[in-house]
């Protein structure tokens, strides 16, 4: 057996991780009870807690449902941040640090989109 093949599944919706982590880690910041923001919110983050794994890849899939627990752990500690980070603004880093958060979740999900597209239409031999 070849490293290439034990490596390739454990890259398997690595951007998506990401974005997974900034989306819960923003969402533990601006949680405010069950106000409609915070629902919607919490919607976002179940779908993408989810579908990545539906994506299309050429590495074989891992059990949906340890992939589901690994990636709910994941949410739960940013979420967790999220909670922490909002509590040290304005005492320990400067209000303004506030939309960090955010901002990290654009830049990654646009990453990740580049990387999806690539994905889907990269050139790929016939057999």
């Amino acid at each position: 057996m070849t490293d290439a093949g034990s490596s390739g599944s454990r890259s398997f919706a690595v951007d998506t991780t990401f974005v997974l982590f900034f989306l819960a880690m923003d969402f533990g910041q601006s949680f405010a009870g069950f106000a409609l923001d915070s629902v919607l919110s919490a919607l976002t983050l179940g779908v993408l807690l989810i579908t990545p794994y539906f994506l299309p890849s050429d590495e074989p899939k891992p059990a949906i449902t340890g992939w589901i627990a690994g990636r709910a752990v994941i949410a739960l500690f940013a979420a967790l941040s999220g909670v922490a980070f909002k509590q040290t603004l304005g005492i320990v880093l400067p209000e303004t640090f506030r939309f960090l958060p955010m901002t990290l979740l654009i830049v990654t999900a646009m990453i990740s989109c580049y990387i999806q597209f690539y994905t889907l239409t990269r050139f790929r031999w016939a057999k």
